[in-house]
This record gives C-alpha cells, structure tokens and sequence, in this order.
C-alpha cells in the first residue's frame, strides 16, 4: 500500500507530511515513558523484520494481485503505539530513500496510511480492549486478526480519499473505494494470522513482553537476548532467502489502480514530482529491492543476489535509524529526569 507520488498533489503530499511529523513528535515525547535499554535494540531488530517481511508479496488466489504485510499492528502490540509508530516511520523512510519503495512526496501519506491508523487507532480502540480481560493464545487470535483487518482497511480508504483531494478524476471514487477495501480485506486477513503468530511466539517465549508493552511500560529487568537473537536470524533469513518467492503479481494498491483506470501506473505531472523524483533515483542505490543497471554476466546480480542483499542491507540501515531515534529519545528522558530531581 506504498503510494506513488503521481496519486497525490503537492498541497495534499506537504499537508499529510506535516501532519505525520506532528504525530511522529508526539511519538517521540511519549515513548520516553516506557523506554529503556532494554527496549531500544528490541525497536530495531522488530523494525527490521518488518522491513525484511514488507518484501515479500504473498498472491491472493482468484484475483491476480497479491499483497504484503504492512506491519503497523505488530509493530504497535510488541513495541507499543508510540515506538511502533517511529519504527514504521523509520521503515518507510528507508524505503523510500534507498530502495525507490513509495514516494517521497507522498511519504507523509503512507506514514500515516500504514503507522497511524494502526498504531493510534486500531491497536488502543480494538487490539487492547480485547484483551483487557487478560491477554492469552485465543485473545492474541482474535484481536491480531480484527485489528489488523480494521488497521488495513482503514488505511486503504485513507489512500482513496488522498487521491479524491489530490483531484485524480481518472481514480472514480465509488469503483477506486470497492475495489481498495475488497482486497485489503483479503491481504488484512492473512497479515491478520502473521501478526498472530509471530505475537504468538513471542507470548510464548517471552510474555512479560506483551504485558509490559500493553500496559505501556519499560521492560526493565526483563531478558530479551533470545528474542533479539531470533528475531535477528528471521530477519536474515526473510529478508536474505524467503524474499526470493515473493508473488510477482500487482500489489494491492496497483492492482486496484488497474481495475479502475485500465493501467498500474499513473504519469506524474511535471514540476516537485519530476524533482523528487530525480532525487530518489539518486539515492535509491538498490532501486526495487536489485542492483541498478544488472548485467546478465554478473557473478553478483545472478540468483535474486539484488534481493538477498536488499534484504540485508535494508534491515540493518532499518535498525540503525530506529535505534539511533531510540538512543535520542533516551538521551531527552535522562535529561528530562535530572532537571525534574
């Protein structure tokens, strides 16, 4: 659901830029209540498994698109709204900058199409209270899957209604919204059962984890060195190894566009498109997760090597960003802390 930047007006892209930098501020102000260091290299490796398992496109039977797990709901359950937010902010700015995966003019958009909604919305109104009672394996089930859902679905109408502002007659709206929402739905249910199991695992192993996070607290004494160890083995071998079967059919969002309009793509208009987009070729070094400018005769760009090394690379500049945000606000709340005693 990574939006293009020829689905937004420049008005809409700066707006939904300063709003999504509005919240990440928020974010960043909150999530020092429940930060420590234990739970900053938990943001990154948790971050950069989202990033490693946003690559691989899953086919929806019946339909020929396929779709990704967008990642916002478990971000939120194993890091909480205000971390979970940050890491996806972090995700999509990687994306976006490095690797050519959604727009830099319509970055706030997807912030808020993928974190926000998510994050703020279905995690504390859906995910939270059904498990109020106690957080157990069948609680996890249902309320992975109907926040998840909610999240997704929430976030797709939200991409309808920017492209309706933005004045893209050539997306009619009643036809854009059916087709939005229908496959959402069916992406929103299988990422909806990978939230669960991979909350599932971490319950299971850790459950202190998801209590603490649930009643936003700081993991204080609580050991996380196997958690990291696997999550950090899953985002190699995700990222390094299962991308390489990723679905080659249209994502969500194109194959939307496609049913609606008749093409996958539509042309940016001249002007901040054309530049932010000379830009992003610039520093988008591993353009759609491969090498630029492969050759067949290259030892390196045979055998999905393009996608392994995105895979990797991608993860670690992932939870860098996100550990280093997380080592920033660390440094506020101490300072906050001392001028307080």
């Amino acid at each position: 659901m990574h939006m293009a930047d020829a689905l937004i007006s420049p008005i809409v892209g700066g707006a939904m830029l300063a709003v999504s930098t509005t919240v990440a501020a928020h974010s960043i102000k909150k999530v020092q209540n429940s930060l420590d260091e234990k739970k900053i290299p938990l943001m990154g490796v948790v971050g950069a498994f989202v990033f490693a398992a946003q690559m691989i496109n899953f086919a929806i039977p019946g339909t020929g698109s396929s779709g990704h797990i967008g990642g916002g709901m478990l971000l939120a359950i194993l890091l909480g709204p205000h971390a979970g937010f940050l890491a996806m902010a972090s995700i999509l700015l990687i994306q976006a900058l490095f690797f050519g995966d959604g727009g830099l003019l319509a970055y706030g958009c997807n912030v808020l199409n993928l974190g926000f909604y998510t994050c703020y919305i279905a995690y504390p109104l859906i995910f939270k209270p059904l498990t109020k009672k106690g957080i157990t394996i069948n609680n996890i089930f249902y309320a992975s899957i109907i926040s998840s859902l909610a999240g997704l679905q929430l976030g797709a109408f939200s991409v309808v209604l920017q492209t309706l502002i933005s004045g893209k007659t050539e997306l009619s709206f009643s036809t854009f919204t059916l087709f939005m929402q229908s496959i959402h739905l069916a992406i929103g249910l299988v990422e909806g059962l990978i939230t669960c199991a991979v909350v599932t695992f971490i319950w299971k192993a850790r459950p202190e984890i998801i209590e603490r996070t649930n009643a936003e607290e700081a993991l204080g004494s609580i050991s996380t060195r196997k958690i990291l160890i696997a999550m950090v083995i899953c985002v190699i071998a995700v990222g390094g190894i299962l991308s390489w079967f990723a679905s080659s059919y249209p994502d969500g969002l194109e194959w939307a566009i496609e049913k609606t309009t008749g093409i996958s793509e539509l042309e940016a208009p001249e002007g901040i498109h054309t530049t932010l987009s000379n830009i992003q070729n610039n520093t988008a070094f591993l353009p759609d997760y491969d090498f630029k400018e492969s050759s067949n005769e290259s030892l390196l760009a045979s055998d999905n090597a393009g996608t392994s090394v995105s895979g990797i690379i991608g993860g670690v500049f992932t939870l860098a960003l996100i550990v280093l945000i997380g080592f920033v606000a660390n440094i506020f709340k101490k300072r906050k802390t001392k001028v307080l005693a």
